[in-house]
């Protein structure tokens, strides 16, 4: 089953909104202390038109500043939504992105891996509590490869969920050495209730940032 699950705010009041609605709320304020200066003045020595005309300006660019940013807000929105949007054709599509994480599935999981040179070390898969399941030898060929587990553990088969792997390897030379990992899988949900989107591939969560390729 796909979905998209999102946040949605309970207060539709921007920041530009609440801003405007304080500026107009001040503005009869503003205006009687404005009538106050011109009441209680020096009749000898009254302020100059212009400072009036210039307090009148200020509060008026201040006003529409504040328009300003709520065109921007609706705009920034809109942009926001489209990109929303465009997440959902991840949806029933297969990715494959930068990560540690498989899914385990009918005692198959895979992981493509990346290493600089020939390296031998060891190997360690841990369930999604942290718990070690697996822990052996390894040896990994200069390149780009994939490193399949059939589910078989310490303890036996394990049960279908998310997995973790990692790595510890050395050269010939006693160096050691990263091994850059993927994982790949169907998109069956996109999480939009954060600031960065997540995929859902079952139980692993993919940050839209970390995907490097896309096939139907």
């Amino acid at each position: 089953m796909t979905s998209v699950s999102s946040a949605t705010s309970a207060s539709g009041t921007s920041a530009s909104s609440a801003a405007s609605d304080s500026l107009m709320g001040n503005y009869d304020l503003f205006l009687s202390i404005l009538t106050t200066q011109v009441q209680n003045q020096d009749p000898l020595n009254p302020m100059d038109s212009s400072e009036y005309t210039t307090q009148l300006v200020q509060y008026s660019s201040v006003e529409q500043s504040i328009q300003t940013n709520k065109y921007l807000e609706q705009l920034v929105s809109s942009m926001a939504a489209n990109q929303a949007s465009s997440y959902v054709n991840y949806l029933g599509s297969t990715v494959t992105a930068s990560g540690s994480t498989a899914m385990l599935e009918d005692g198959n999981a895979n992981w493509s891996y990346n290493v600089a040179e020939d390296a031998t070390g060891t190997v360690t898969i841990k369930n999604s509590n942290g718990a070690t399941v697996y822990s052996g030898d390894v040896s990994l060929a200069k390149g780009t490869g994939t490193y399949s587990w059939d589910g078989l553990g310490s303890s036996g088969n394990s049960p279908d969920g998310a997995y973790t792997i990692s790595f510890d390897l050395k050269n010939s030379a006693g160096n050691s050495i990263l091994a850059k990992t993927e994982v790949s899988g169907k998109v069956d949900e996109v999480d939009l209730s954060g600031d960065t989107p997540y995929l859902k591939v079952g139980n692993v969560s993919i940050p839209v940032t970390s995907v490097q390729s896309v096939s139907s």
